[in-house]
């Protein structure tokens, strides 16, 4: 158990944040959460989540200011969780319980769930806009750095698909359109079924981008395939949409690409019981396997 999770620890903390202070008080930590410790904490004034920071968030590239704000503008669109408090000198950022179900990657197989993740990114994405920009090759740039600089591990081909990386930058910015608020980490866990609605947790790496990186995003992470794909695809945009469809999937290489690299960093840097490592070279196999795909050229001539 971190320091951060002994309970007199956390006693501690929460008797500092107004929301959560009131007693009788139950806490329980809740599952996920690779870079924060995340608490239901229940109170006589009702059930909240303190999500209390637990990692080095500057090499990951994590503003906890823009998470706020972000996490204001979710819940002005309607699918994220009601802000309660933010508490920046503590770390810990405090919002309410959404009671529902959570998401695992079978949940996202099931028939017509495609069609309400569609709909719950385009909701989100026609929202407030966010403050700052999320650009995966500006991060990937940036991480790449951090690894090389430091001397943390990586695997030894990593450097040769930087050409390939950059091609689907430029074929993307061919046809780019606008920008919308994204939350770009819309793994099946960060999405909450209330029986009603879904709705979008975890706004850590949010930002205004790309929309087909979110459905990319989501796509490679919850180990979707073609199928999903093309059906992801048609109901956020409303018809068949073959330009799309490949915009998604290059995004996904270009998410799986960038966020092995917040693993191989993750695992130079902190002691959690996770294989890190392992999690960051998944991706970076799945993203060489597009590379060399012999589609590949076809999916960058498509979005052109």
């Amino acid at each position: 158990m971190s320091e951060l999770a002994e309970p007199g620890h956390v006693d501690a903390l929460l008797d500092q944040i107004p929301s959560l202070a009131d007693k009788p008080r139950e806490v329980a930590e809740l599952s996920g959460g690779l870079t924060n410790l995340n608490l239901k904490v229940t109170t006589p004034r009702g059930v909240f989540v303190a999500r209390c920071s637990r990692s080095d968030t500057t090499l990951l590239g994590i503003d906890r200011a823009a998470e706020h704000a972000n996490t204001i503008a979710a819940e002005r669109a309607g699918v994220g969780a009601p802000f309660v408090e933010f508490r920046p000198e503590l770390g810990v950022l405090v919002i309410g319980y959404i009671e529902g179900y959570t998401y695992d990657n079978d949940d996202m197989r099931k028939p017509g769930a495609l069609a309400r993740v569609a709909e719950a990114c385009r909701t989100l994405h026609s929202g407030p806009r966010f403050v700052g920009d999320f650009d995966m090759f500006s991060r990937q740039r940036t991480y790449l750095s951090t690894v090389t600089d430091r001397g943390f591990g990586l695997p030894e081909n990593y450097g040769e698909f930087d050409e390939r990386f950059r091609r689907i930058e430029n074929a993307l910015a061919v046809k780019a359109g606008p920008t919308v608020p994204c939350n770009n980490d819309l793994l099946a866990a960060n999405f909450v079924d209330d029986g009603q609605k879904l709705w979008l947790i975890d706004y850590e790496y949010s930002g205004n981008n790309d929309p087909y990186f979110e459905l990319g995003n989501t796509w490679t992470e919850c180990q979707l395939d073609l199928d999903h794909l093309d059906e992801l695809v048609t109901a956020y945009v409303g018809h068949h949409a073959p330009d799309k469809i490949a915009r998604t999937r290059l995004q996904a290489i270009v998410s799986q690409y960038g966020w092995s690299l917040w693993g191989f960093i993750q695992a130079a840097t902190n002691d959690f019981d996770f294989d890190f490592y392992g999690w960051g070279l998944e991706r970076f196999e799945g993203a060489v396997e597009e590379f060399r795909s012999p589609g590949f050229r076809r999916l960058l001539e498509a979005v052109q």
